[in-house]
Order: C-alpha cells, then structure tokens, then sequence
C-alpha cells in the first residue's frame, strides 16, 4: 500500500481527494500548510507527496524546492495542484521540483492517473539504482552490499532474501513497516508464510551486518515492525 502526503489547506477539496485515494486503496496522511508537510515527511517518507502551492506560512513551490535540496527527500515524488494554469507557473512548478503539475479543478480519475504516472516512473529507478544509507551501499545490478571500515571497503555477505529485504528497507529508510507489510512487498503476497519469518531473516540480515558495524541500523519498533534509521551516528 502506498503511502500519500496531501497537503492542501482548503478542508473540502483535502477531503474529498483523501477519499477518493482510500477508496483506491492508498494510505493517506492529510495536512493543510507547510510546517504539518514538513513534520510529516521528517517523521516518516510517503511514497508521493499532493502539494498545493498556495499555502499559508510558507508556499508549495518553496517546499518542494527545500526538499529537492535535501539528499533525503530529493527523489521523494510530488504532484503539485493548484489553480494557477498559466505555462509560467507549471513550468515554475516543475522547474521547482514537482514531477508533475495538475490544475484546479481536476477529475478525480485524473488525479489517480496522475499518481499511478509518477508510481510507476520512478518505481524501475529505484529498483535498478545503487542505494546508500549511512555509509552502507547496495547495488542490485551487482548484488553487492558493501561499507567502509577503517578505511577498507568490506563487503557483506548476505542470502538472496536478506538482500531482497534489505534493499527494502534501504530504499523506504526511517518508515516503519509490520511483518504483513514485509511480507507483501518482500516476499510477494502471493506467498502465504507465517509473519514470524521475518523476523528470522530480520536476525540473519543484523548478523551479516555487524561485521560492518551495521546491525543497529535495523532497529525493531515495539509493538509496530522493523525499519531502517539512517542514524549514521549509530553506526560510526
């Protein structure tokens, strides 16, 4: 299930797109100007952020320029919507930042295109792309999961599971995921396995870590799943 930021300050148009993503089958987060977008991204990355660029305090276009400058949230998605139609402001708007540009009013098929446009571009990105978190680097084109210690650049040996589920977790860091979640989006969910497997592979994946002084990267949230901090302080 994908995770959607809506960030719209007007209550019925905020409503009437978080319902409409519910009933595709999206999570959704709603929040109406800058500083709720900005805490709600820093506590955890959505998969896609709907922007409206006027907004009180501080402008949409201004956010996402601010995220774009930031190595953790520069590849998050963002669909800017707004009433602004002239070609100088879509093209300010995507200069800005925006992966796409979408006018008031718009049809809510429109909009859940427009998502499914932007999931599906950047999706074989990041699944073909060398991904790093703190100090810690996985290539899928390689199957290579390397860190540098002390100066030498070691690899980890880790299974061909524990590599599906670390690339994972390295390409969602600081989200928090459940076994279930983990199952689906790691295992397939077509495959009907008991959700304490994870946490077998979540051991062996910390085991195959510590020689690198990676383990605590993954870290267990009581009562919730597994993610991946990008705390590069915990692992120095």
């Amino acid at each position: 299930m994908s995770r959607i930021l809506v960030v719209e300050d007007e209550p019925a148009i905020a409503e009437l797109v978080a319902i409409n993503l519910r009933h595709a089958g999206y999570e959704v987060t709603v929040v109406s100007d800058a500083d709720g977008a900005r805490q709600s991204v820093d506590r955890m990355l959505p998969d896609l952020v709907l922007l409206d660029w006027m907004l009180p305090g501080q402008s949409g276009l201004a956010l996402a320029k601010a995220w774009r400058a930031d190595a953790r949230t520069r590849p998050l998605p963002i669909i800017m919507l707004t009433a602004r139609a002239e070609e100088s402001d879509k093209l300010a708007g995507l200069d800005g930042g925006a992966d796409d540009y979408l006018t008031k009013p718009f049809s809510p098929k429109e909009l859940l295109a427009r998502i499914r446009a932007v999931l599906r571009r950047k999706a074989p990105q990041a699944l073909d792309d060398a991904v790093e978190v703190a100090g810690l680097t996985l290539d899928p084109a390689t199957r290579r999961v390397t860190r540098r210690v002390g100066g030498a650049l070691r690899e980890v040996k880790v299974g061909p599971t524990e590599f599906r589920l670390l690339h994972f977790l390295m390409t969602h860091p600081e989200r928090v995921h459940s076994r279930a979640q983990l199952l689906d989006r790691v295992w397939g969910d077509h495959v009907y396995i008991e959700e304490r497997t994870v946490d077998v592979h979540i051991k062996r994946l910390r085991e195959a870590l510590t020689p690198v002084n990676a383990a605590p990267l993954v870290e267990t949230v009581r009562g919730a799943g597994y993610r991946l901090t990008q705390a590069s302080a915990l692992v120095a």
